[in-house]
């Protein structure tokens, strides 16, 4: 029986543990709905309260048109070798390395009082306030986040859809993040640099669509952000399927598969900037965008 929307709120409040940052991710092919229902239990799980839940997107790892065009793969933008993957599992790990946690949590296991290991000789780079930031390397004793639990801002780079570019700095993820919902094609892709995603990775659910409505959802926003029908139906043919046949093959590999409907109506994603009509990776024309859904709202972990 497919999951209820309350299952997985429940399911992804349950993912953080003391003193440790949690990242939930969600793979599904272009147009599946990846990111309405991250941004969904992003608004959700935050409700009217600090906001203890972060979305980091894949997408801010898109090669710059201008390094497509220099590498000869421009023609192919949103294949697997046109991101940096190994730049996003770093990302994906500095997130959990410099988590400062609550005051009284450590980024490590329980009861070190140092921090995770972060490896490396010598006494590595101590940043953030009073020096009490992160320390990296030194020795064995790791990344230290926070002092009092205060850590530091980790900044991600989001997705700019008009101009279909990378935005640098773009997405903060402050100390008080305990569970970040990072969301993509290729998040259980296991060749190359994406082979490094998943180890990083908590959970990751698989969004699931008729493949008739993914297509028609991705026409439509190919025609929101400027092309013209013919071009929209072209790109889809050539490009996004081929990207949505290697992800397809990955499903098996996910935690969980939510089926389309689980899935809200469409939210405004706050990590596009600024945004645009349908610029959610599953929005369709007659999506609400300012739909939240019902279930369960608000409050953190435990």
């Amino acid at each position: 029986m497919p999951p209820t929307l309350d299952e997985l709120l429940r399911r992804a409040r349950a993912l953080p543990r003391e003193g440790h940052r949690a990242i939930l991710g969600i793979a599904g092919s272009p147009g599946a709905g990846k990111s309405t229902l991250a941004e969904h239990l992003v608004r959700a799980l935050n409700g009217t309260g600090e906001p203890w839940v972060a979305h980091v997107p894949m997408d801010g790892f898109h090669l710059a048109d201008a390094e497509l065009e220099r590498l000869g793969r421009r023609d192919r933008k949103g294949a697997p070798d046109t991101f940096d993957a190994a730049g996003y599992a770093a990302l994906l790990r500095r997130l959990r390395e410099e988590y400062g946690g609550r005051s009284g949590d450590t980024a490590g296991p329980a009861g070190d009082g140092r921090g995770g290991t972060a490896g490396g000789g010598g006494k590595g780079v101590t940043a953030g306030g009073g020096g009490k930031g992160v320390t990296a390397g030194g020795g064995g004793k790791g990344v230290t986040a926070g002092g009092g639990g205060k850590g530091v801002t980790v900044y991600a780079p989001g997705f700019e859809r008009v101009l279909e570019q990378p935005l640098a700095g773009a997405i903060p993820v402050p100390p008080s993040v305990r569970l970040v919902v990072t969301e993509g094609n290729y998040l259980l892709l296991d060749t190359g640099a994406w082979a490094r995603v998943r180890a990083e990775l908590d959970e990751v659910w698989f969004c699931e669509l008729d493949e008739a409505e993914r297509v028609r959802r991705l026409v439509a926003r190919h025609e929101q952000f400027g092309k013209t029908h013919e071009e929209a139906v072209a790109w889809v043919r050539r490009s996004d399927q081929r990207n949505a046949d290697l992800v397809a093959a990955t499903r098996d590999r996910a935690d969980l598969v939510v089926p389309a409907h689980v899935v809200p109506a469409h939210v405004v994603p706050a990590h596009v900037v600024p945004s645009g009509p349908g610029a959610d990776d599953g929005a369709g024309p007659g999506c609400d965008p300012g739909a939240a859904g019902g279930g369960e709202v608000g409050g953190g972990p435990g």
